[in-house]
Protein backbone atom coordinates (compact mmCIF):
# COMPACT_ATOMS: atom_id res chain seq x y z
CA UNK A 1 0.00 0.00 0.00
CA UNK A 2 2.76 2.24 0.46
CA UNK A 3 4.45 1.76 -2.68
CA UNK A 4 4.49 4.70 -5.36
CA UNK A 5 3.60 3.74 -9.20
CA UNK A 6 7.24 3.14 -10.50
CA UNK A 7 7.95 0.65 -7.67
CA UNK A 8 4.88 -1.25 -8.27
CA UNK A 9 5.99 -1.16 -12.14
CA UNK A 10 9.51 -2.03 -11.58
CA UNK A 11 8.17 -5.33 -9.03
CA UNK A 12 5.47 -6.21 -11.96
CA UNK A 13 7.77 -6.04 -15.22
CA UNK A 14 10.40 -7.91 -12.54
CA UNK A 15 7.84 -10.31 -12.04
CA UNK A 16 6.82 -10.98 -15.71
CA UNK A 17 10.33 -11.41 -16.82
CA UNK A 18 11.32 -13.91 -13.61
CA UNK A 19 7.86 -16.04 -14.49
CA UNK A 20 9.35 -16.02 -18.48
CA UNK A 21 13.04 -17.01 -17.76
CA UNK A 22 11.67 -19.59 -15.28
CA UNK A 23 9.68 -21.03 -18.02
CA UNK A 24 12.27 -21.03 -20.53
CA UNK A 25 15.06 -23.16 -18.00
CA UNK A 26 12.60 -25.39 -17.27
CA UNK A 27 11.44 -26.44 -20.92
CA UNK A 28 15.08 -25.84 -22.18
CA UNK A 29 16.90 -27.92 -18.96
CA UNK A 30 14.50 -30.15 -18.30
CA UNK A 31 13.75 -29.47 -15.12
CA UNK A 32 9.95 -29.47 -15.66
CA UNK A 33 8.03 -31.41 -14.68
CA UNK A 34 8.54 -32.49 -11.20
CA UNK A 35 8.35 -35.66 -9.89
CA UNK A 36 10.35 -35.82 -7.23
CA UNK A 37 9.19 -37.92 -4.09
CA UNK A 38 12.01 -37.31 -1.65
CA UNK A 39 12.67 -33.86 -0.50
CA UNK A 40 16.58 -33.51 -0.82
CA UNK A 41 15.48 -33.98 -4.41
CA UNK A 42 13.28 -30.99 -4.88
CA UNK A 43 15.85 -28.74 -2.73
CA UNK A 44 18.16 -30.06 -5.77
CA UNK A 45 15.71 -29.36 -8.23
CA UNK A 46 15.14 -25.72 -6.94
CA UNK A 47 18.80 -25.16 -6.16
CA UNK A 48 19.27 -25.31 -10.04
CA UNK A 49 16.74 -23.48 -11.09
CA UNK A 50 17.62 -20.73 -8.51
CA UNK A 51 21.35 -20.88 -9.62
CA UNK A 52 20.32 -20.82 -13.22
CA UNK A 53 18.04 -17.79 -12.48
CA UNK A 54 21.28 -16.00 -11.10
CA UNK A 55 23.13 -16.76 -14.47
CA UNK A 56 20.65 -15.55 -16.87
CA UNK A 57 20.51 -12.25 -14.51
CA UNK A 58 24.05 -12.28 -14.41
CA UNK A 59 24.05 -11.96 -18.10
CA UNK A 60 21.84 -9.52 -18.40
CA UNK A 61 23.18 -7.03 -16.02
CA UNK A 62 26.56 -7.14 -18.44
CA UNK A 63 24.74 -6.54 -21.53
CA UNK A 64 22.65 -3.55 -19.78
CA UNK A 65 26.23 -2.63 -18.69
CA UNK A 66 27.01 -2.36 -22.81
CA UNK A 67 23.89 -1.26 -23.78
CA UNK A 68 22.09 -4.47 -24.63
CA UNK A 69 18.83 -4.31 -23.11
CA UNK A 70 16.70 -7.10 -24.61
CA UNK A 71 14.85 -9.71 -22.69
CA UNK A 72 15.74 -12.92 -22.33
CA UNK A 73 13.64 -14.38 -24.91
CA UNK A 74 14.96 -12.06 -27.08
CA UNK A 75 18.60 -13.05 -26.07
CA UNK A 76 17.42 -16.38 -26.56
CA UNK A 77 16.75 -15.81 -30.56
CA UNK A 78 19.81 -14.04 -30.91
CA UNK A 79 21.79 -16.78 -29.65
CA UNK A 80 19.66 -19.64 -31.63
CA UNK A 81 21.50 -18.95 -34.92
CA UNK A 82 24.85 -20.08 -34.67
CA UNK A 83 25.73 -23.72 -35.62
CA UNK A 84 28.79 -26.09 -35.47
CA UNK A 85 28.86 -27.16 -38.87
CA UNK A 86 30.69 -30.48 -39.98
CA UNK A 87 32.24 -31.30 -42.89
CA UNK A 88 33.42 -34.74 -43.32
CA UNK A 89 36.20 -36.08 -46.41
CA UNK A 90 36.91 -39.58 -47.67
CA UNK A 91 41.12 -39.29 -47.52
CA UNK A 92 42.99 -41.03 -50.47
CA UNK A 93 44.21 -43.78 -47.34
CA UNK A 94 40.58 -44.90 -47.34
CA UNK A 95 40.37 -42.93 -44.45
CA UNK A 96 38.05 -39.74 -43.12
CA UNK A 97 38.39 -36.13 -42.35
CA UNK A 98 36.01 -34.55 -40.39
CA UNK A 99 36.44 -30.70 -39.58
CA UNK A 100 33.93 -28.97 -37.15
CA UNK A 101 34.11 -25.29 -37.51
CA UNK A 102 31.69 -22.59 -35.82
CA UNK A 103 29.34 -20.76 -37.53
CA UNK A 104 30.38 -16.80 -38.08
CA UNK A 105 27.87 -14.90 -35.71
CA UNK A 106 25.67 -12.31 -36.73
CA UNK A 107 26.02 -8.73 -35.86
CA UNK A 108 23.54 -8.52 -32.79
CA UNK A 109 25.47 -12.29 -31.51
CA UNK A 110 28.48 -10.76 -32.16
CA UNK A 111 27.80 -7.83 -30.14
CA UNK A 112 26.57 -9.85 -27.22
CA UNK A 113 30.20 -11.87 -27.56
CA UNK A 114 31.99 -8.83 -27.35
CA UNK A 115 30.16 -7.45 -24.55
CA UNK A 116 30.62 -10.97 -22.60
CA UNK A 117 33.83 -10.84 -23.44
CA UNK A 118 33.57 -14.23 -25.11
CA UNK A 119 35.25 -15.69 -28.41
CA UNK A 120 33.04 -15.08 -31.67
CA UNK A 121 33.93 -18.72 -32.38
CA UNK A 122 33.44 -21.01 -29.12
CA UNK A 123 34.95 -24.09 -30.44
CA UNK A 124 37.47 -22.99 -32.67
CA UNK A 125 38.18 -25.55 -35.45
CA UNK A 126 38.50 -29.38 -34.50
CA UNK A 127 39.61 -31.48 -37.06
CA UNK A 128 39.30 -35.48 -36.56
CA UNK A 129 41.12 -38.28 -38.81
CA UNK A 130 39.66 -41.51 -38.22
Amino acid sequence: MQWDAGKLWRTYIMLTDLEAVFRSLKSELGLRPVYHHKEIRVDGHLFITVLAYQFVQIICRQLKEHGIHDRWSTLRNILSVQYHVTASFRRANGGNLHIRKTTRPETELAQIYRALDLDLLPGGVQRTLI
